[in-house]
């Protein structure tokens, strides 16, 4: 099973196995990881599990949907690495994966 680091604002890290084929959303929420909330339950339309994907991730999660870019303009301290967890399907590729929350999601 795929481990993701989720590492809060404040440093702290939680190592999650995550089953493939979930996001790294649900990873987070049923995991009860703080920062990311997931308001609207992984539809893409709040940005509350906005995530910063770590730069050795980046060309293995894919890019922003059309709509993805869109909640993403809504989202606060938007980064070039900048995704929405609900939007990123865990694979076995990525075992390992690192993300971090915003400052905003604490």
């Amino acid at each position: 099973m795929p481990k993701i680091t989720y590492i809060e604002h404040s440093g702290k890290e939680h190592v999650i196995d995550v089953p493939a084929g979930m996001s790294v959303m649900e990873g987070a929420v049923k995991n009860a990881i703080p920062g990311i909330d997931a308001d609207c339950g992984g539809a893409c339309a709040c940005a509350t599990c906005h995530v910063y994907v770590d730069e050795a991730w980046a060309g293995k999660t894919g890019t922003p949907s059309g709509m993805e870019q869109s909640m993403l303009d809504f989202a606060s301290e938007v980064e070039p690495s900048s995704r929405l967890s609900c939007q990123i399907k865990v694979t076995v590729e990525l075992d390992g994966l690192v993300v971090r929350m915003p400052k905003s999601q604490h």
